[in-house]
């Protein structure tokens, strides 16, 4: 199977920046422990500090989904409910070394 890169592109709610960076920031540790995680990097822009990029490369795509169902990935998922203003996920495959 074919490595998967995530690129995950969220726009956090001003007033919620602090609060979903902490939650975010969580995620390192346990992300990178699992079973088919490559790597897992947290970005925040300079010029937008409301701008996160997580990139992630897995395993496989089922490596990704396992991520999904955590413990970790959950409560992140309950504690930042209502803090996004705009999420964009994609899910590649390298076509060049």
């Amino acid at each position: 199977m074919s490595t998967v890169t995530i690129v995950a592109k969220l726009i956090i709610k001003e007033a919620a920046v602090a609060a979903v960076k902490a939650e975010m920031l969580k995620l390192v540790t346990p992300t990178r422990q699992e079973a088919g995680c490559l790597e897992y990097r947290l970005h925040q822009d300079n010029a937008e500090p409301n701008l996160f990029i997580f990139y992630e490369n897995w395993q496989s795509m089922a490596s990704f989904e396992q991520h999904l169902n955590t413990p970790h990935y959950k409560s992140y998922s309950t504690a930042i409910e209502g803090a996004i203003a705009e999420k964009t996920v994609h899910k590649m495959t390298c076509i060049s070394g």
